[in-house]
């Protein structure tokens, strides 16, 4: 018999644990599995910036299922199109970008729920039931779904604390790149008032008794957004790893 399978990170949520992550971004099933067994609490898969289609990540779930990291994936936009072909591959963890309202947030949870709770489609045989072999799935799922949203501009700054006590939204993730460009510093995050406006966002958060979460490349800044109280903070990307490796090896052996 296949058990229904619990969800760590939403449980890490809930018990107001620090949850370390990586954003994929190199659409790769091969650099998914390298990244898994590196030790983080979780992977985030993107499709809103990355070229990365159903198929990409399917094969980069089914890479991640022996590694230490609880998978999430970033749908492209807050649709129940979308949202529903993630889910029915099997993740159990959301980021869904760009929420700008209560009624947006409202749209994204109830596209992760069957009825009579939301309006997720039905497949009895779908991957994340194991293709139809987990006992009692169809009952089971809500639960162990984790809804994060993410608010990124003015509008939902303002909105924040209410969009976070929407039933089913288990952290709000705050987007310092379109945050930064919404307050007009565009390519600038560290602006002060950005940076200001992020550690007023998780102070009202944690308020309000929801987990907030972020991302930098920047060890000092994540650091410092943990000691602010950010609770799931992705601390790089695979395109930066890779990207800052490959420089400094090239730098090595044909120096400017």
């Amino acid at each position: 018999m296949t058990e229904f399978r619990r969800n760590a990170f939403k449980a890490g949520l809930r018990a107001k644990k620090l949850q370390i992550g990586l954003w994929q971004s190199l659409c790769s099933n091969i650099a998914a599995e390298i990244c898994s067994d590196s030790g983080f609490d979780w992977l985030l898969l993107d499709t809103e910036h990355s070229p990365n289609e159903i198929p990409d990540l399917l094969s980069q779930l089914q890479a991640l299922e022996k590694g230490t990291a609880t998978p999430i994936i970033r749908p492209a936009w807050n649709d129940a199109v979308l949202i529903k072909r993630c889910l029915d591959i099997g993740t159990q963890t959301l980021l869904i970008p760009y929420v700008q309202s209560v009624e947006e947030a409202k749209a994204a949870v109830a596209a992760t729920r069957y009825p009579p709770q939301g309006i997720r489609g039905v497949s009895v045989a779908a991957r994340a039931s194991r293709y139809g072999r987990v006992p009692g799935y169809l009952t089971k799922a809500n639960e162990e779904i984790c809804v994060l949203v993410q608010v990124e501009t003015r509008q939902s700054l303002d909105a924040i604390e209410a969009i976070a006590n929407v039933e089913g939204v288990d952290g709000v993730f705050i987007g310092p790149s379109d945050l930064a460009a919404s307050l007009g510093h565009l390519g600038n995050p560290q602006h002060a008032e950005v940076q200001a406006a992020m550690k007023d966002a998780v102070e009202r958060l944690t308020k309000v008794g929801k987990p907030a979460g972020i991302l930098t490349g920047n060890e000092d800044e994540a650091r410092r957004y943990i000691d602010w109280g950010y609770l799931f903070v992705a601390v790089g990307s695979d395109v930066g790893l890779l990207a800052k490796s490959a420089d400094t090896l090239a730098k090595k052996f044909k120096p400017s």
